[in-house]
């Protein structure tokens, strides 16, 4: 009997140990799913991985979101997270863009900063989504 307690008390630790991701862990999970969200060209979601202050400062207009829906995302390509401080990152990412009305195709370097909130434990993008604008 004190083996199935045991067992069991281990099991609860475990979950709870599981349920509570670290920073860099976190950060892993929202890169992958900032990265999805880019490919698929559904800037609008994007727009909320977005630091609130960077969105208050740059607002999405909807020139903005006209000029994405004309592209097509033909390729999302990050490099690794780089740390430049305890609690932010950069990532540079090659987004290759295909222009939906001339199939012209053209890539943008996209450098991208990253900080971590301590109160809302997640990670903002804080230098906002990619210029599409870069020749």
């Amino acid at each position: 009997m004190p083996r199935i307690v045991a067992l069991m008390l281990a099991l609860c630790l475990l979950a709870g140990c599981a349920g509570q991701k670290s920073k860099g862990d976190l950060l892993e999970a929202t890169l992958e799913s900032y990265a999805s969200t880019i490919r698929w060209g559904n800037f609008e979601d994007a727009a909320a991985f977005v630091d609130p202050e960077t969105l208050k400062a740059h607002p999405l207009t909807t020139l903005d979101l006209e000029r994405y829906r004309q592209l097509r995302i033909s390729g999302y390509n990050a490099q690794p997270a780089r740390s430049v401080g305890t609690n932010e990152v950069t990532v540079v990412a090659e987004v290759v863009l295909t222009n939906n009305n001339t199939q012209s195709v053209r890539s943008v370097l996209d450098r991208q900063r990253w900080r971590y909130d301590e109160k809302a434990k997640r990670w903002w993008l804080v230098t906002g989504l990619p210029d599409i604008t870069q020749h």
